[in-house]
């Protein structure tokens, strides 16, 4: 009896192994069996050898491919490209040392510190004339002179300027020993300061040398010989400038520069109190049909700028439509609006003033410079500016600069004459 029991008891529970098999079977069958999607057409999943080795590839090259793919970085909103970092990534390249970093640092302070006043010159009483003349007998503003003591103070605390010549000052001045640096800084601190008291636009010019190799600047005794040294290392043509720039002062604070690898454009956000890159790779149209020359000194130029001048008027030269005529009195103004919209400003000399009014040093060299960093030009009428060596440091020439084609078009007919 003991054994017939055993051997029931082991068939049930080979029975029962039986059917958990087959249950489990039928689970898996049940999963493997996918319900396909609503809208789907896709055919029952199989789980056949071919089947799995094909799926197995497939995954395997998806994750090939997708292995080296970095996911995007996502630039945020608040992403800023200010002035301070550009100098950082110009170093960086090698472009500009860091020398040559902190004194275009200080220059941008000193715009700052003038774009303020000049917003509130009314309120703060630095309207009018100041009482004075610079050296070229010229009527200084108020604001002349607040200008040129604040980008004097910015170049000279900054310890690495060693020369700064301005169009204040009758001669360069020297920083003193124990803040001067190698660079050499010459500047307008305030071009068209006559319209300071009609609102009208502004601006600050300003251009970096390195000392002279003919002529090294050391400590000496005799003053003097040190006037005459230092004389000497601002006069140099603009071919040799490390850097230049302007800073308009107008419905916004824009500071454009270069240092010899394109043009770029940084604006003033007051929120935040930094320059910021707006126009990055700034490039002069070759040509535009806008000129901007003072007309009212058409009878006294020379007959080759009054040809030109009369050439542009012609409607029959330009398909029935003339040149546009526009003229703001600030140079700073008037060639920002050239360097973005093409076109060409001119101060030719005239029989009062044969070589024009506009100083060589730190108004027409820089500006040219920028010019052509780009893709445009700036002639005396006879030659490139740049090519110019001044003989002194407040020394004038004729301009004409902007666009390309224009520059060579008015060339056409000052070199005749």
């Amino acid at each position: 009896v003991t054994e017939r029991m055993a051997a029931i008891a082991q068939r049930t529970v080979s029975q029962a192994g039986v059917a958990t098999k087959a249950s489990r079977k039928e689970v898996v069958e049940v999963r493997a069996v996918a319900q396909p999607r609503q809208g789907s057409t896709a055919a029952p999943f199989t789980s056949s050898p071919v089947a799995v080795a094909a799926r197995r590839s497939v995954v395997a090259k998806a994750a090939a491919v997708a292995a080296p793919a970095k996911p995007a970085t996502k630039s945020s909103q608040y992403e800023l490209f200010t002035l301070t970092t550009w100098l950082l990534k110009e170093e960086m390249k090698g472009t500009i040392d860091g020398e040559l970093a902190t004194v275009i640092s200080s220059v941008a302070l000193a715009c700052k510190q003038i774009s303020s006043l000049v917003n509130r010159a009314g309120i703060s009483n630095l309207t009018g004339v100041a009482g004075n003349q610079n050296v070229q007998g010229e009527d200084q503003k108020k604001l002349d002179v607040v200008s040129n003591e604040v980008f004097k103070n910015c170049l000279a605390s900054c310890g690495r300027t060693g020369v700064i010549a301005s169009e204040e000052e009758d001669q360069p001045v020297a920083v003193e020993e124990t803040y001067s640096g190698n660079y050499i800084v010459v500047f307008d601190p305030l071009d068209g300061s006559s319209n300071i008291d009609a609102g009208i636009s502004v601006g600050s010019i300003f251009g970096i040398y390195e000392p002279s190799e003919e002529c090294p600047l050391d400590a000496m005794d005799d003053p003097q010989k040190m006037m005459e040294q230092c004389v000497m290392n601002v006069c140099q043509p603009g071919s040799r400038l490390k850097c230049a720039g302007y800073c308009l002062y107008s419905s916004s604070t824009v500071l454009v520069i270069t240092i010899g690898n394109g043009v770029f454009g940084f604006t003033m956000d007051p929120l935040i109190g930094e320059f910021v890159l707006t126009h990055p790779n700034v490039r002069i149209p070759e040509a535009g049909k806008i000129y901007s020359f003072n007309e009212g000194n058409y009878a006294m130029w020379d007959e080759g700028v009054r040809a030109y001048m009369d050439s542009l008027k012609d409607p029959s030269k330009w398909g029935g439509k003339p040149y546009s005529a526009r003229y703001i009195g600030s140079l700073v103004g008037d060639f920002h609006r050239t360097l973005l919209y093409g076109g060409i400003y001119g101060y030719p000399g005239d029989k009062k003033n044969k070589n024009g009014k506009l100083r060589l040093l730190y108004e027409c060299a820089p500006m040219s410079f920028i010019a052509e960093q780009a893709g445009g030009l700036g002639s005396t009428g006879v030659e490139r500016v740049l090519d110019v060596n001044p003989e002194k440091v407040h020394q004038r020439v004729p301009l004409f600069i902007g666009s390309k084609k224009e520059v060579e078009y008015l060339e056409s007919f000052t070199k005749k004459h």
